[in-house]
C-alpha cells in the first residue's frame, strides 16, 4: 500500500517530510489539505490529527504527525539519511531539533506573516522581532556550513533536509541566498540530489492557485 502524506505546497514543514520520503525511496502519494480554507481544522481532519497541523503521514498502521517524527520514521524504514555512526545520528537529531525551534520555527512564521496573512492583520513589531530571530538562525546555519558540504558527516542527512525546509520558497521573508555564501552553496548541493524537486513541484498547492 502506498503511504499517504497529507500536505500542501506552501508548507515548508510538509516539504521536509515529502523530500525526506522521496530521498529515502519510500513510495508515497500526496493528499492535499486546503489549509488556507480551514482544511486542517475540519472535524474529520482533527479526528485524525488532534494537533490540527500539516504534515500528517499514514503508512499502513503507522500514523504520524510532526515533520521531524516523519523524517525519523523514514530513516528507520529505509536506513538512509540518518548518519553513518551513532555519533552522527545524535548530531543529526541535534540539528533537527534546532531547526524545529530556531530555523523553520521562526522562518515559517515570518513567511506567513509577510505573505499570507491579510495586510491589515500584520504587526510591524512582531515582524521586526521575528526577522531578528530568523537572521540569527541563518547566521548560525551559515557558520556551521563553513568549509562543509553537509551539516553532519560527509553526506546528506535529514539534518540538511530539515534545515532547508523554508529556504527554497520564492516568497520574500528577508532571506536572500546570495547574502549567505555557505547556505547558497549548500542549497545547491541539495538541488543536485537525485529526485530533488522544488516544493511547488513536489506537493499540490501554491499561491498561484489562489490568485
Amino acid at each position: 500500500m502506498t503511504a499517504q502524506l497529507y500536505c500542501f505546497g506552501e508548507s515548508g514543514n510538509a516539504y521536509k517530510a515529502a523530500l525526506t520520503l522521496t530521498l529515502c525511496g519510500i513510495d508515497w502519494e500526496p493528499v492535499y489539505v486546503d489549509f488556507f480554507n480551514g482544511g486542517a481544522r475540519t472535524p474529520d481532519y482533527l479526528a485524525m490529527n488532534v494537533m490540527g497541523e500539516v504534515p500528517y503521514f499514514i503508512d499502513g498502521d503507522v500514523k504520524l504527525s510532526q515533520s521531524g517524527v516523519i523524517q525519523h520514521y523514514a530513516v528507520e524504514t529505509s536506513g538512509k539519511l540518518g548518519g553513518k555512526t551513532p555519533a552522527d545520528a545524535r548530531e543529526v537529531m541535534r540539528w533537527v531539533l534546532w531547526d524545529n525551534q530556531k530555523m523553520s520555527g521562526t522562518a515559517g512564521g515570518l513567511r506567513f506573516l509577510t505573505n499570507f496573512l491579510a495586510p491589515e492583520k500584520r504587526s510591524s513589531d512582531v515582524i521586526a522581532f521575528t526577522t531578528g530571530r530568523v537572521m540569527a538562525a541563518l547566521k548560525v546555519l551559515n557558520t556551521a556550513l563553513e568549509g562543509r558540504d553537509w551539516l553532519v558527516g560527509d553526506d546528506v542527512t535529514i539534518a540538511d533536509i530539515a534545515c532547508c525546509g523554508y529556504l527554497f520558497y520564492p516568497e520574500p521573508f528577508g532571506f536572500e541566498r546570495t547574502d549567505w555564501a555557505n547556505i547558497d552553496r549548500w542549497l545547491g548541493n541539495i538541488e543536485r540530489l537525485p529526485n530533488w524537486k522544488h516544493p511547488y513541484d513536489m506537493m499540490p498547492g501554491s499561491p498561484a492557485d489562489r490568485a
